[in-house]
């Protein structure tokens, strides 16, 4: 049923970690996230590939798991299932599927819902609540900073924060980067400039007291949870040595700007969607620059 694409598969046993926590935090209002997300993802592309007689691929899996994991625990699930189909139907599949689409489909369904239902998307669930909360409309960690407030630096390490399902514990996210790393699973090269390009922005912004600490921006949010699981995705990023570079900076510092100066406080869906667009360009133009020990 399923076509197998081994790095697809690693990608998803990295993910699993993260998947039992946000289950341990938010009980079945994950539970309900996630197998939606998997059930709509994967009958969507079932629809589009059964009329040309091909395996639904192991790559929509991944999108389904990243797109659960970048939602808030409060998402509805009709929402949830409208995201999602999205995605796969109109942000990979009408492209002419895996291989072929020029944006990342778990942040085209994820973007999509945000935009569309705002009010109802963005409400949030404090962790440990077991689903048995209601949705409040209560400050995130970033907004928090906007605020002139802090963090509890000990609870992002772990996990213990308000936020998207998937996107809380540092620890789990850099583990899972260091395994897609040694697996060769990912590439390092779009991951650290993603960093590098929010770390260099985000501080010029906070020495011109723009914005809040560099540091403190990089625990929050979903910045840790894309630069290893978004910029690395290897169809809607760039593919020559010299543009993964500019790609993962043009992404992490237009997330500087977007979250100092718009009205959202996240800014990384944006950004990555962004870098998608101009990422054939970089490898026509970028990519071709060579210098003594550039590798194409």
């Amino acid at each position: 049923m399923f076509q197998k694409q081994l790095m697809m598969r690693k990608v998803i046993y990295s993910l699993l970690p993260i998947f039992l926590l946000s289950i341990y935090l938010y009980g079945l209002r994950s539970v309900g996230i996630i197998v939606t997300s998997f059930v709509v993802g994967i009958g969507c592309e079932y629809i589009f590939v059964k009329k040309q007689n091909k395996k639904i691929t192991e790559a929509v899996l991944v999108t389904c798991a990243l797109y659960a994991l970048s939602l808030p625990p409060n998402t509805p699930i009709w929402i949830t299932a409208i995201g999602i189909a999205f995605g796969v139907a109109l942000g990979k599949m009408a492209y002419g599927g895996f291989g072929r689409n020029i944006f990342n489909p778990a942040i085209t369904g994820r973007l999509f819902i945000y935009i569309t239902f705002p009010n109802v998307v963005n409400k949030w669930a404090p962790p440990g609540n077991f689903g048995m909360v209601e949705g409040v409309a209560g400050a995130t960690p970033l907004e928090a900073l906007r605020s002139g407030g802090g963090i509890d630096v000990m609870g992002h390490l772990i996990g213990l924060r308000s936020g998207s399902i998937g996107e809380s514990s540092v620890v789990l996210i850099l583990l899972a980067g260091a395994y897609l790393l040694y697996t060769k699973t990912a590439n390092w090269k779009s991951s650290l400039s993603t960093i590098a390009g929010y770390t260099a922005v985000q501080t010029l912004l906070f020495a011109m007291g723009l914005s809040y600490n560099p540091f403190l921006g990089i625990m929050s949010g979903s910045l840790l949870f894309i630069a290893v699981f978004m910029v690395t995705d290897p169809v809607s990023a760039p593919k020559k040595h010299n543009s993964l570079f500019v790609y993962g900076f043009l992404i992490g510092a237009a997330t500087c700007v977007i979250r100092a100066f718009s009205l959202f406080p996240e800014g990384t869906s944006f950004a990555i969607l962004l870098a998608n667009t101009f990422a054939p360009l970089m490898d026509e133009t970028i990519g071709k620059w060579q210098w003594k020990g550039a590798k194409a």
